[in-house]
């Protein structure tokens, strides 16, 4: 007869297997969100409130352009000024490399004004939309897109901001990272098939203004490193598939600025996410279906689009076309104004002759009947109701 199984030796076996479970499947690290990435950029009230393991491995991702943290070089005061006291250079022109950093840290009052509008609205994109000039310039034909059959644009036309000054810094923002990439590994240029354009989009919690550049938009096509077909606009592409593609997302956040005064709770920030297939970015980030391309796209992580890439800033080549196409509309729109001004005078003009001929004929005639005929004749000659006679003596009185 067979000895039964001993309950102490199978609550041991239980146990011991029970173990070997919870030693072989270690807890799943914690997830990233988009909005634990901005909070990490952001005040201590919101960093403090990211998970550390998932502050710390989105830290080690990024490559920033501009120091992050300004208050900790000691001759920066920047949190005692004043909100939108930014600084310009003389005659307009931005900076040296050591005014730029500034720059980004604290922008000039017109996008620090923006920053403020956009927070104190409650994040409304309209508050955004309401600065754009409302011309609509067309697209012009740049690096021979339309030869290659290329749209980079959802619309034919595009937008500009009204103020000058704005249109000037989102260039600018163009240059420092094409200037600067390269101290992070990252080499781009201001071409169809690289640096092209940012998405500006509004944090939906902290309410802050941003906008995420995406380099290397089309990759030259081979067959081993890169062997997708991108349609019209990749062809001639030059941009190589390599380690640098890791690096195509590039965030600048504005300032943040504060609910309970005028100052900043946070600087200004110019990023370059490291989307490494080992890094958390790529993990979490980054969805699958983009991940040979890693591409990180603010709409789907939490963020509120306000503005996409059919607006003019957006394009940087195509910026400084849409800039210029302006400034030369501009004095031809003031001179088709005059000349359409001129014709309706001078149309005005031929009006009140012939008015003035048809008054004084009219006037001639019944003067003529008038001393020429007795009062019967001039009765009849009123009962005649001539064309226009009834009301040529309206104009006589």
């Amino acid at each position: 007869m067979r000895q039964p199984f001993p309950v102490n030796l199978a609550v041991v076996v239980v146990s011991f297997v029970a173990a070997a479970a919870s030693f072989s499947s270690p807890p799943p690290p914690p997830k990233a969100t988009t909005a634990d990435l901005l909070a990490v950029l952001g005040p201590a009230r919101l960093s403090t409130k990211v998970n550390p393991v998932v502050a710390k491995n989105l830290r080690s991702c990024f490559k920033f352009l501009v120091p992050f943290d300004p208050r900790s070089e000691s001759d920066k005061k920047w949190l005692i000024r004043r909100f939108g006291d930014g600084k310009r250079g003389r005659k307009g022109k931005w900076r040296d490399e050591e005014g730029e950093d500034e720059l980004v840290w604290e922008p000039p009052r017109v996008v620090m004004e923006l920053a403020r509008i956009v927070v104190d609205s409650g994040g409304d994109v309209g508050s955004v939309h309401r600065k754009l000039d409302p011309t609509m310039i067309p697209v012009p034909d740049v690096e021979d897109c339309k030869e290659d059959k290329c749209v980079l644009t959802r619309t034919p036309y595009g937008r500009v901001f009204i103020n000058e000054e704005l249109n000037s810094y989102l260039a600018f923002l163009f240059q420092m990272i094409a200037s600067r990439g390269p101290t992070v590994g990252l080499n781009v240029s201001l071409n169809r098939y690289d640096l092209f354009h940012g998405h500006m989009f509004i944090a939906v919690d902290s309410g802050r203004l941003g906008i995420l550049f995406h380099a290397k938009e089309y990759p030259a096509y081979d067959k081993k490193a890169f062997p997708y077909n991108m349609g019209y606009c990749q062809v001639g592409s030059d941009v190589p598939y390599d380690d640098e593609m890791n690096l195509r997302n590039i965030l600048w956040l504005a300032p943040l600025p504060s609910n309970s005064s005028e100052d900043c709770e946070a600087p200004g920030v110019l990023v370059v996410l490291d989307a490494r297939p080992d890094g958390i970015i790529y993990r979490d980030l980054v969805s699958e279906y983009v991940q040979f391309a890693r591409t990180l796209y603010e709409v789907s992580h939490g963020l509120q689009p306000s503005l996409f890439a059919a607006l003019g800033f957006s394009i940087s080549w195509l910026f400084f076309r849409l800039l210029n196409m302006k400034k030369r509309r501009t004095p031809e729109i003031v001179s088709e104004k005059v000349s359409l001004i001129k014709e309706a005078i001078d149309e005005a003009e031929d009006r009140v002759v012939r008015l003035e001929e048809r008054h004084d004929r009219l006037l001639k005639e019944a003067c003529s009947y008038y001393l020429c005929n007795r009062e019967s004749s001039w009765r009849r000659w009123l009962a005649q109701d001539k064309p226009g006679m009834r009301r040529g003596l309206l104009l006589i009185v």
